[in-house]
């Protein structure tokens, strides 16, 4: 007796259902291009990040000879111990400033507060604006080099044919003669370079008040 065929109940009939297989095939593609979408995302946003975060990072710890920002003098007042600070000035290529420190080195204190100066001159016939990056050398000094107040905070910006003056207070963190590292250390350079700003703020000039000869604080 001829046997009729017969179809397996598990097995759906209707079109366009595809087997469990391939729905899963298809699930884990999903799911792979997901994660990938978000591995890229995460770059981007990494590579936005990745300068602020360093900036912060040295600005924290001193790192590659970054030095600090800090408020008022330091609390316990200057020791006995003496130390050079050397100034250097340097600008950018493209940018027509003529840049230099008043003073090339100075003996002072650790702990003492110290005003310097630097003397800027635009020697553009137009306005020009810059900003300087800046570093201590030896490198490993930047914790310990404290500014209180200093150009290099802000955008500068620059009249044609415009002379300025600009001052810079400090102070060498007496805890600095506790780090044994420094036993030895004699000179602290302090470097500035200006590069130029493209899209300066829209500001006024910045020769106010800050500018002005006060002496030491």
């Amino acid at each position: 007796m001829n046997r009729e065929p017969t179809i397996s109940p598990t097995v759906s009939a209707k079109p366009g259902n595809g087997t469990p297989a391939k729905r899963r095939g298809l699930g884990r593609d999903v799911v792979v291009a997901s994660i990938c979408g978000g591995v890229v995302a995460l770059m981007v946003g990494a590579s936005y990040a990745a300068v602020p975060f360093y900036n912060w990072f040295c600005r924290a710890t001193g790192f590659n000879g970054t030095t600090q920002v800090a408020t008022s003098a330091p609390a316990t007042g200057p020791i006995a111990r003496k130390i050079a600070v050397r100034f250097d000035a340097n600008v950018a290529p493209g940018l027509p400033w003529k840049f230099e420190p008043e003073q090339n080195e100075i003996e002072v204190n650790i702990g003492q507060v110290v005003t310097v100066f630097y003397t800027v001159t635009n020697q553009a016939a137009r306005t020009t604006a810059a900003q300087a990056a800046y570093n201590v050398a030896p490198l490993t000094v930047g914790s310990y080099f404290q500014k209180i107040n200093c150009f290099c905070f802000t955008e500068q910006t620059m009249a044609p044919g415009e002379k300025r003056e600009m001052p810079v207070v400090f102070y060498v963190d007496p805890s600095i003669a506790d780090d044994h590292e420094n036993d030895g250390l004699n000179t602290i350079t302090l470097s500035y370079t200006f590069y130029p700003v493209k899209d300066p703020v829209v500001k006024p000039l910045a020769s106010g008040e800050g500018d002005k000869r006060k002496g030491n604080l």
